[in-house]
């Protein structure tokens, strides 16, 4: 499988269920507005993110995890070209996506178990834990087959297949973590050290190909301020990203509001 192809048309990204509730749904954005954060997980492919016609994300590359960044509530035409494409011909993906006011998610473009390129999005849960807990969530967005997550050697999420995600509440804390093969010993990445902070919640994402051997590790973390009855978990957006066959790499922040109707300066990364 040669991971540097076109985004295909056919990918399915579907429209945000994203409605939340209670003090999670509060402390995610403001009544009319939602925040978005945007994961590219598609090994060797730069793309261009269009937003209602306004360039979104330009040079937008593998293993870049925007911030969480404020959006009006709405209806948004999302259309995503390879790096340089011209905008006015046929996009590779052009989906309208609807965003709820309250709600708060991360877009992935990633490549499905059989190495084709799709877009999902998923809700990132940002109510309370208990006091001296964290939230942790896997989700396998790799072409890989099913896989066990687990901490300190003992498995924490078993069989997670692409794109499924699962998450529990955890022990705030350091944590070495690493991914196997369903039902095996054989690691597949990692092991990484992870610092899970009070009231913090903890996305990681299994990400790459295994048969192109770039299997790797991105970590999004949602923090929150902690109380003694709990803690709530935030919309700041900590990033770490682990390679089990390359070195470095590291995060490719992008900044600027993903806001419609409005041109972004490229960025130079």
């Amino acid at each position: 499988m040669n991971s540097r192809l076109p985004l295909v048309a056919t990918a399915s990204l579907g429209v945000f269920a994203l409605a939340l509730s209670g003090a999670g749904a509060a402390a995610a954005a403001d009544d009319d507005q939602a925040m978005v954060s945007v994961f590219h997980a598609v090994p060797g492919l730069t793309v261009d993110v269009y937003a209602n016609g306004d360039e979104l994300l330009p040079d937008f590359k593998p293993g870049t995890l925007t911030e969480p960044q404020a959006l009006p509530a709405g209806s948004y035409d999302l259309k995503v070209f390879e790096a340089g494409a011209d905008p006015k011909g046929e996009p590779a993906i052009e989906k309208t996506v609807e965003v709820p006011a309250g709600s708060n998610a991360t877009v992935v473009a990633h490549l499905n178990a059989d190495g084709q390129p799709q877009l999902d999005a998923f809700v990132n849960d940002t109510a309370k834990v208990a006091a001296g807990k964290a939230r942790l969530t896997v989700r396998h967005v790799a072409a890989a087959p099913a896989v066990d997550v687990r901490a300190g050697g003992q498995p924490v999420f078993t069989g997670l297949e692409n794109p499924k995600e699962d998450t529990a509440e955890v022990n705030a804390g350091a944590l070495s973590a690493d991914v196997v093969l369903a039902g095996t010993d054989e690691v597949v990445i990692g092991p990484a050290d992870l610092e899970l902070a009070e009231g913090s919640s903890n996305i990681v994402y299994a990400w790459g190909s295994a048969q192109d051997k770039n299997l790797a590790l991105k970590v999004q973390t949602l923090t929150g301020d902690s109380a003694p009855s709990g803690a709530s978990a935030g919309t700041t957006n900590n990033s770490d990203n682990w390679t089990v066959y390359t070195a470095g790499g590291g995060l490719l922040a992008l900044t600027g509001a993903l806001t419609a109707r409005r041109a972004v300066t490229r960025s130079r990364v």
